[in-house]
């Protein structure tokens, strides 16, 4: 079972991804990932990859798309995987679905997990770290004892820049305008999963399985 995961930032994919991963035995594949293990064994497709990164510059498709070649071709994907956060955009599905064909595989779901916008700022603009140890709290879902001090060691609790309501609204405004048409592409091709991204944790990976079974 080859699998795509796609949702917002906040939306909870991270959590998902590592219980589906422990269900069905599939590797997480994510890009990141990738780029940080070809870096690190010094392989062809990593070290044109940090030519990009060295400059500052966005990792082209082809290079991408190269090292999810690599990927999905090792042992721990002959019985499916999970590719998280790739293909970000139409153009790197047509890419995708070019290099599969090529290797006689598909992509079985597309599992997007929807969750309003409203429901997105709450969950992103409400976190907190601490300064000393790092621990993660939540005004609403998980607020520390004492406000702002940490429960593990006292530490003081700060709101990382990017979870400001400004930033986040622009992140997910990026997230709508380019993953939108990717919906669309896959919704085409009567792969997508829509999932109903609200609810606890149990019943979002309730939801997920009822539908890859």
């Amino acid at each position: 079972m080859n699998v795509i995961l796609l949702g917002p930032p906040g939306a909870g994919k991270g959590t998902q991804a590592k219980r589906l991963v422990a269900k069905y035995g599939i590797p997480q594949i994510s890009t990141g990932d990738m780029l940080r293990a070809a870096l690190k064994e010094g392989t062809p497709l990593g070290l044109e990859a940090k030519k990009y990164m060295d400059a500052g510059a966005l990792v082209p498709d082809s290079v991408v798309v190269g090292l999810v070649k690599e990927r999905i071709q090792k042992p721990d994907c002959a019985g499916g995987y999970m590719l998280d956060g790739f293909p970000r955009n139409v153009s790197q599905a047509e890419v995708l679905d070019g290099m599969l064909v090529e290797l006689g595989q598909k992509i079985d779901h597309v599992v997007c997990i929807e969750v309003p916008n409203e429901e997105l700022l709450v969950r992103l603009t409400g976190r907190l770290t601490c300064r000393s140890c790092g621990g993660g709290f939540h005004l609403k879902f998980d607020p520390p004892q004492k406000p702002g001090a940490c429960d593990k060691c006292g530490g003081e609790l700060y709101q990382r820049d990017d979870d400001n309501e400004a930033t986040v609204s622009s992140r997910l405004k990026t997230y709508a305008d380019s993953t939108e048409p990717l919906i669309n592409y896959y919704a085409n091709q009567g792969k997508l999963r829509r999932i109903d991204g609200v609810g606890s944790m149990d019943e979002i990976f309730g939801r997920v399985t009822a539908i890859l079974g």
